[in-house]
């Protein structure tokens, strides 16, 4: 039987296809063809207000837009994440993406006694892939991989989401177009087995 993947394209340029497109695509293509249920979150083509205060995202309503994606995640047993890296992290519109939808009360249990143990997310498996324009060797090992980390532990992991994996592409500015088949065979075949 198949799972119910949720790809969030995080690339925040909606108005032409760069890599992170591609990757993503192939990553559908591949769960499509394998049988998985595929749905798509494009923050870029969604407007919402940035947070500003503790009690906006504490208490704050969740635009309506974000309440259709807190649906998406709800449904998903395995999330995708796919974004380019900005100066050394996500691009500041997937952050502000996950600050609304990562609300207590949906991603985390405000009552909980245990921070480590709060995640209302548990059961889902996830994802990122991270494009770049460095090579990934010095991104993982020079810089520690740390935009991937703290997304893995600080967001999704507080959220209970495990195992999150990684997929570092390193170079992407200066990749041929075999170079970019490479990758999204590679992300097709991920896509096939859920992972």
């Amino acid at each position: 039987m198949g799972r119910h993947i949720l790809i969030v394209q995080g690339h925040p340029d909606c108005t032409r296809q760069h890599l992170c497109h591609a990757l993503a695509q192939a990553y559908a293509d591949g769960a499509g063809t394998a049988g998985h249920t595929v749905e798509t979150v494009e923050p870029a083509r969604l407007d919402f207000p940035l947070l500003r205060s503790p009690s906006d995202w504490q208490e704050g309503a969740v635009p309506p837009p974000l309440r259709e994606a807190q649906e998406a995640i709800r449904r998903a047993g395995h999330l995708v994440f796919v974004y380019p890296l900005w100066l050394g992290d996500m691009p500041a519109l997937l952050k502000a993406f996950l600050e609304q939808v990562a609300r207590p009360g949906f991603a985390i249990d405000p009552a909980s006694r245990n921070p480590l143990k709060a995640g209302l997310l548990g059961g889902r498996s996830a994802r990122l892939v991270v494009s770049m324009g460095m090579p990934a060797p010095i991104y993982r090992w020079f810089y520690g991989a740390h935009s991937a980390k703290l997304m893995r532990r600080n967001i999704l992991g507080f959220a209970g989401i495990a195992p999150v994996h990684t997929t570092v592409v390193g170079g992407a500015g200066a990749m041929t177009p075999e170079q970019v088949d490479r990758w999204c065979e590679h992300l097709r075949a991920l896509g096939m087995t859920a992972t």
